[in-house]
Order: structure tokens, then C-alpha cells, then sequence
């Protein structure tokens, strides 16, 4: 039996050409030189020698950064684009849930262009007028439906255009994300949809914004970067690696943004540490990092995860019991936890010359988001001898949809009224 989706060698670049278009001839004329000397350099591929794939029945998830290829690649697929080399196989119909409503005639009414939309997938004018009910109420437009689409908001644009695709009976469903649109109800709905038609045995190919998506539908999973395949195979591997990597950027970005803090000079650095730090000197912190379990410098960490916080001390001139604190701040300004030597009942050494203080947090119970670490070292009155305000980011990537700050653990237990008194 032959694949659903078969791709062979596939590439895909694209021009860009910036400015207004000519005016005269004379324009016409230097555009045209301009774009013969620069011809190599306007290019950039979109997707490089790709080989992929999907065999009837399976749903492929493809993950990857921004500017990757995903969309591009369901757009060759769908027949939008046609690619500068290779070739491109698709068995039976196709439904492009891609750009919903893109098409969609402002100064037509909703019926109008649903006919029209249907006719440009593939149907007869028939088929399309004997699904039209079925297409309204899923979308739930029988009040709008005869109104001018230029009357509609995205969102009506978005659930009439998903409307007409899913009732396409297609073969190959190509999905950019599209399960979340609309109202709760509605997201619902199209969740609903997805599922039964990976029960008929259609083909998907999902292009997964959120990894968490691709985890829960896709039977296989891709990972494009920079227009090519790096991973491929089970979707909980494939993510694993993905997320490695954009962990390990996004750590790479944050670290570079603590050495920045740390080694910024002149008239920048003195405007600086009137924003984000102050005291008076007697003792000096610096070389602040985040450790992860192994000692590694890190600075984006997995809910639950332990921490370390480091950082380097110098004393100036000896003083009397001084403290030191850190504290955990969102990076809106809600101050999530702060806590020093004193309040800790930590006893403070005699410092000498210089030296460290660690700080090892054993679960970082925090939910998805970006945060700063604040550290302090300031008299028992509570004069500042040096404090650094917002200046060391570290993130925590949680694909939960938890709200708040903090995760509380905690247990659900659910009795029906029926299984009391049950042994």
C-alpha cells in the first residue's frame, strides 16, 4: 500500500525582495540590475533536502523554533507552494487546516463563501450546498451566516473556515495548530472532531506549536530546525530533544545576559547600578551563577528541579555580623519568595578576605515563566552593603497549563455518593 505522504528530496527557497515596486522605467530598469547583482544573496532556504514519510492512517506531529520550515513544508504538502526541488505525493483528498478563513470574500456573505471555499477544496457545488447546514451549526453561525464576512471578528472567520475543512471527508487532514481556536466550547468541539477522525483512520500531519500537543496526538513526530530534519521517530524521544536544545539556547542567551551585567563598563555600568544595585561597598558580592545538580551553570530549569545559587564575596573592611539574602522575583515585579541568613537562623562565619556562599533550593516549585534571582548582603540593621536587583534571569519551561506562581502538591480523591458505604 502506498504511503499517504511521501516526500522525495524536497527544497524550498524563497526571494526577498524588499522597497516599493517601480514606478517608471527608469526604476524598473535599476530594480532589475539591483536584483541580477544581489540574486545569490535575496535567497534563503526555507527547507533543505527533506525526505519524509506518512503512512495512511498515522498522525505525524512536527515540531520546532519559529522560522523552522513547519508551515512552509504543510503548504508544499497542501499543493500552495511547489518546491524547487524534489517531488511531493499525496494520496487522496486533502483538507489544509492552514490560515482558516484566509480566503474568505470580505464583501460576501457567509453562505457565499462557504460554497466558494468548498468548490476550491475539491467539491462540487453539490456536495458543498448538502453539507452547508452541517457546516453552519458546527460553527455555530446560523445567526451571522447570511451577513457580510466583513461583519465577522477572527474568530468567526477561524471557525467557519475549520468548519468547511473538517466536513471535506478527506483523506489527509493538515493541521497548523488549529485545535485551541475559538471559545472553550468550541476549542472542544474541534478536539472532538481530531480525535474522530484519527478513529476512521484518516492521515494527519500537525504542525505542534506547544511540544505538549504532539505528546498527546501524534503517533510519530518530526523536529525541523533551520529547514532541516534533526530528529525523528517516537513524538516523547524526539521532544526530549528538542527541548534539550532549546533549553540549553535559552540557557546559553540568559548566561550571556549575566556576563553582560557582570563585565559592563563606564558611564552604562554607573547608570546601571544606580537602577539595579546599591550599598555602600563594605563587602562586594560578585560572580553570581545558577548551578544545576551536577554543577553545571544553568539557567532554565524543569518545575521540581533542585538549584544552587552561587556567588562570590570580597570584604573591603571587616564588619560586624553582616547578612546574607537572595530572593526570587517574577519577572513582572511579583516578588515570589526572599529569605536571609538571619531569618534562616544560619550562623555567619568569621568572612576574611573572601570568599563564597551557596545557596541549594531542592525543588524549584515554580510554574512556567521567566524570573530574576535577587542577592543582598546588607548590616543587621538593615543598611545595604551590596544588593543586585533584577539582574540574573533564569526561566523554568512547564508545558502544564498551571496557573499562579507556586505548584502546591497536593491529592484529589472523588467519591460518588453510590460507592459510599462500599467495603
Amino acid at each position: 500500500m502506498p504511503p499517504a505522504i511521501e516526500l522525495r528530496g524536497i527544497s524550498k527557497l524563497f526571494r526577498a525582495h524588499g522597497g516599493r515596486p517601480p514606478t517608471t522605467l527608469k526604476s524598473a530598469v535599476l530594480e532589475l540590475i539591483r536584483r541580477r547583482n544581489q540574486r545569490g544573496r535575496e535567497r534563503f532556504v526555507a527547507l533543505r533536502d527533506i525526505d519524509l514519510t506518512v503512512e495512511k492512517g498515522q498522525t505525524l506531529g512536527i515540531v520546532g523554533a519559529n522560522g523552522s520550515g513547519k508551515s512552509t513544508l504543510l503548504k508544499l504538502v497542501a499543493g500552495i507552494y511547489r518546491p524547487d526541488s524534489g517531488t511531493v505525493r499525496v494520496q487522496g483528498r486533502v483538507a489544509p487546516l492552514i490560515e482558516l478563513g484566509a480566503g474568505f470574500h470580505p464583501e460576501l456573505t457567509g453562505r457565499e463563501n462557504v460554497v466558494i471555499n468548498g468548490i476550491i477544496l475539491g467539491l462540487s457545488q453539490r456536495e458543498v450546498r448538502r453539507r452547508l447546514d452541517a457546516i453552519v451549526e458546527f460553527a455555530g453561525m446560523q445567526e451571522f451566516i447570511d451577513a457580510p464576512a466583513r461583519t465577522y471578528s477572527s474568530g468567526m472567520y477561524m471557525r467557519l473556515g475549520f468548519a468547511v475543512a473538517v466536513h471535506l471527508e478527506p483523506d489527509v487532514l493538515l493541521m497548523d495548530e488549529v485545535l485551541a481556536i475559538g471559545d472553550e466550547a468550541f476549542a472542544r468541539k474541534c478536539a472532538d472532531r481530531f480525535a474522530e477522525f484519527r478513529r476512521l483512520g484518516k492521515t494527519v500531519l500537525l504542525v505542534g506549536h506547544e511540544a505538549a500537543t504532539v505528546e498527546r496526538w501524534c503517533d510519530e513526530a518530526v523536529w525541523l530546525d533551520h529547514g532541516m530534519i534533526r530528529a525523528s521517530g517516537a513524538p516523547h524521544k524526539v521532544i526530549d530533544l528538542y527541548r534539550q536544545e532549546m533549553s540549553e539556547q535559552e540557557s546559553d542567551a540568559l548566561a550571556r545576559a549575566y556576563d553582560r551585567s557582570l563585565t559592563a563598563g563606564g558611564a552604562a555600568r554607573m547608570a546601571s547600578e544606580t537602577r539595579d544595585r546599591w550599598g555602600t561597598r563594605e563587602i562586594e558580592i560578585d560572580g553570581v551563577r545558577l548551578d544545576d545538580t551536577y554543577g553545571n551553570e544553568r539557567y532554565v530549569y524543569a518545575p521540581g528541579e533542585p538549584v544552587t545559587l552561587r556567588f562570590a564575596y570580597r570584604v573591603h573592611r571587616p564588619v560586624e555580623r553582616p547578612v546574607f539574602g537572595f530572593a526570587i522575583v517574577r519577572n513582572d515585579g511579583l516578588w515570589i519568595y526572599g529569605t536571609d541568613t538571619t531569618l534562616g537562623r544560619i550562623g555567619v562565619p568569621e568572612l576574611g578576605a573572601s570568599g563564597d556562599v551557596e545557596v541549594t533550593i531542592d525543588s524549584i516549585g515554580l510554574v512556567g515563566g521567566s524570573y530574576f534571582v535577587d542577592v543582598g548582603v546588607h548590616a543587621e540593621d538593615g543598611t545595604p552593603y551590596d544588593y543586585h536587583s533584577r539582574r540574573y534571569p533564569f526561566s523554568v519551561r512547564d508545558d502544564a497549563a498551571e496557573r499562579g506562581v507556586t505548584k502546591i502538591r497536593h491529592r484529589w480523591r472523588i467519591v460518588p455518593d453510590a460507592a459510599r458505604g462500599r467495603g
